[in-house]
């Protein structure tokens, strides 16, 4: 009985250590992007392509802010319309550098404290303008642009990198930023991650 409870304890530990730590990877063959500059990165950012997920599908205008926290921290607030209820989700997030500061890897929790990676890809580093973004695996995927479209040579160009990166796109969604078809967020409260 004594060892039955033993490997039931050693499966406990690893399965809760891989739910909190196992999906801070990243895809095999890429890296992220160095001489990252946090403070140049902060601010809004517009979501303009996407593969598909159970935690933002139907969402239009998706969006996502960053701030630094006095620790060095960020401050993740997500926006999203969703058609199907026809409200805004907003959701609160905070960030923490994997590596060292200077290297564009953040693990990212929603809910309390599990972790999913963010790893930037591909970025403008002259005017930080746009980012190509990926998670611990290659079924997570996001184009992201300052502004609410990207110049189609850009798009393409990183599109194309991404399918040779070994990225599946033919299921890309682009994402819908057009004002007139949504009501302002007005009065929509971000949910704070649970800790």
């Amino acid at each position: 009985m004594k060892i039955l409870s033993a490997i039931i304890l050693v499966f406990l530990v690893a399965s809760l250590s891989y739910l909190m730590f196992g999906k801070l990877g990243m895809p095999e063959g890429m890296t992220a992007v160095k001489d990252f500059d946090v403070n140049r990165f902060v601010g809004t950012w517009h979501e303009i392509a996407r593969l598909d997920h159970g935690f933002e599908k139907g969402m239009s205008h998706v969006t996502a802010d960053y701030s630094l926290n006095p620790d060095g921290d960020l401050r993740v607030i997500n926006k999203g319309f969703d058609a199907k209820t026809s409200k805004w989700q907003i959701t609160e997030a905070k960030a923490k550098f994997i590596e060292s500061p200077d290297v564009g890897r953040l693990k990212i929790s929603f809910f309390g404290p599990f972790y999913g990676s963010y790893n930037i890809i591909d970025l403008d580093q002259k005017d930080y303008s746009y980012a190509m973004v990926t998670g611990p695996s290659t079924r997570f995927f996001w184009i992201l642009s300052r502004q609410k479209t990207l110049d189609n040579a850009v798009m393409q160009r990183l599109v194309q990198k991404a399918i040779g990166l070994g990225f599946k796109l033919e299921k890309l969604i682009y994402v819908d930023q057009k004002d007139e078809t949504v009501p302002p967020p007005d009065g929509a409260k971000p949910v704070a991650p649970a800790d």
